[in-house]
C-alpha cells in the first residue's frame, strides 16, 4: 500500500513540474494538512466520549445486561464462540459503538474482539468464520445515528446535517443484511 501511495503522490509531483502548477501543489499540499490535523484533533473528542462511556456501560454492567438482550442474535452470527468469551463483550461494544456513529472509537473495541477471536481460531494463518463475521458487520454497521458524518457535514456549512439520517440507516441495514447472508453462504468453507 506505501509503494501505491508513494507512486500516486510522486506522479502527482512529477504532473503539477511539467505543468509548471508546482506552486498550486504546494498550496493544497500545506492547506490540507491543516485541515487534516484539526479534523483529527476533532475526532479525538468524539473517540475519547464514546471509549470513556463504553468503559462506564462495561463496568456498570450495561454492556452485560445489552448483551444478555443480544445473546439470541451473537448466537445466530458467532456459533463458535462460547457464551460467556470475552469476545462476545468486544463485539457486542464495537457493535454498539458503531451503531451510534462512532466508527473510529469502535476500532479499538473492533481491535480487542478481533483478538479475543483469534484466540479461539484453530488456524492462526486463516480468518475463522466468527472473524470474517464480525468484519463484515464491524465494516458495514447499521448506523442509527452517523456521528462523524453529521460532524463533517454541519463543518462543511450544511444547514440539515441531519437530513441524512434516515438514508444512512437504510443503506446500512441494507449493506449489513447482505454482508451477514454472504457470510452465512460461505460458512464453513475452506479457502486457502
Amino acid at each position: 500500500m506505501n509503494f501505491i501511495w508513494a507512486f500516486i503522490i510522486l506522479i502527482g509531483i512529477l504532473v503539477a513540474t511539467l505543468t509548471g502548477k508546482l506552486n498550486v501543489t504546494n498550496e493544497v499540499i500545506l492547506g490540507d494538512a491543516q485541515e487534516a490535523i484539526v479534523f483529527a484533533i476533532s475526532l479525538t473528542g468524539i473517540m475519547s466520549v464514546w471509549l470513556g462511556l463504553m468503559n462506564i456501560a462495561k463496568k456498570s454492567g450495561l454492556i452485560k445486561s445489552f448483551g444478555n438482550l443480544m445473546k439470541p442474535l451473537t448466537k445466530l452470527l458467532f456459533p463458535t464462540v462460547p457464551p460467556n468469551h470475552p469476545a462476545l463483550s468486544a463485539i457486542i461494544m464495537n457493535m454498539v459503538a458503531n451503531m451510534m456513529g462512532a466508527g473510529n472509537s469502535a476500532t479499538a473495541l473492533g481491535l480487542k474482539a478481533m483478538e479475543d477471536l483469534q484466540s479461539l481460531n484453530k488456524n492462526k494463518r486463516v480468518a475463522s468464520d466468527a472473524m470474517c463475521m464480525f468484519l463484515v458487520i464491524n465494516m458495514s454497521s447499521i448506523q442509527l445515528i452517523p456521528l462523524t458524518v453529521l460532524k463533517l457535514r454541519k463543518d462543511a456549512g450544511s444547514i440539515f446535517p441531519e437530513e441524512i439520517i434516515i438514508t444512512s440507516i437504510i443503506a446500512t441495514a441494507i449493506s449489513t443484511i447482505v454482508g451477514i447472508l454472504v457470510c452465512k453462504v460461505f460458512e464453513g468453507r475452506e479457502s486457502y
